[in-house]
């Protein structure tokens, strides 16, 4: 059974940094793409980066310079360290595995205040 547990999130004010985190179980994770995506009210889920099993990132384009996505395979845990934060960057943000299908964490909120 496809575990993911997030924690980290909060209340951070605009321009502050959070980090994320997602530990994984049940999976063999080297073989997994490891990530983040995010659901703001009344929106729907979208990218926000992805620290593929073959070593690449793939970021979100409002994210860029700002996040950085990584991964401790020895750990099965993926990061998302978040920095200059903006108010839209509030939204529950999901950890994803992805490899044959999609698991998801249960999301963790984030909350920028201006």
């Amino acid at each position: 059974q496809v575990q993911l547990v997030e924690s980290g999130g909060g209340l951070v004010q605009a321009g502050g940094s959070c980090r994320l985190s997602c530990v994984a179980s049940g999976i063999t994770f080297e073989w997994w793409d490891m990530g983040w995506y995010r659901q703001a009210p009344g929106k729907e889920r979208e990218l926000v980066a992805i620290a593929t099993y073959h070593g690449t990132t793939i970021y979100e384009d409002s994210v860029k310079g700002r996040f950085t996505v990584s991964r401790d395979n020895a750990k099965n845990t993926v990061y998302l360290q978040m920095g200059g934060l903006k108010p839209e960057d509030t939204a529950v943000y999901y950890c994803l595995a992805r490899h044959v299908t999609d698991e998801w964490g249960q999301g963790t909120q984030v909350t920028v205040s201006s």
